[in-house]
């Protein structure tokens, strides 16, 4: 059963101007996306715009929005062959317990100059 459903949209252009301000990166994402954008090279704006997007959308899944909780405690991760999915921490991590989360499904597109997400959230088998 879904639990819920969140979609966000980021102006790229706005993500590309944090690049060289390491103190917004720390602040809106994981030390391991961080790590990862070292090997993004020209792609790091459009990576940083579309996990930023995720993470909007991931709050409006949960129904609450990212009300205390922090943007670095949500981590999006890709696997070996590049499927994009979310690791959750803190805060994060209480509130998604909380609605008997189970699955997360996630999907990043990046086009031109805007960034998308789309999560769905599943409850928990029982």
């Amino acid at each position: 059963m879904i639990a819920g459903i969140g979609v966000d949209v980021v102006r790229i252009g706005r993500i590309s101007s944090w690049l060289g301000r390491s103190t917004l990166l720390e602040r809106f994402f994981h030390r391991d996306e961080i790590a990862a954008l070292r090997s993004r090279g020209i792609g790091a704006a459009e990576s940083l715009a579309a996990r930023f997007a995720a993470k909007e959308a991931f709050g409006k899944a949960l129904g609450s929005g990212m009300r205390d909780m922090r943007l670095d405690e949500i981590c999006v991760t890709n696997d070996e062959r590049g499927k994009p999915g979310i690791v959750l921490y803190g805060a994060a991590r209480e509130a998604f317990v909380r609605i008997r989360g189970g699955r997360i499904h996630l999907s990043l597109t990046h086009e031109g100059e805007t960034a998308i997400a789309f999560v769905v959230i599943e409850v928990a088998d029982e």
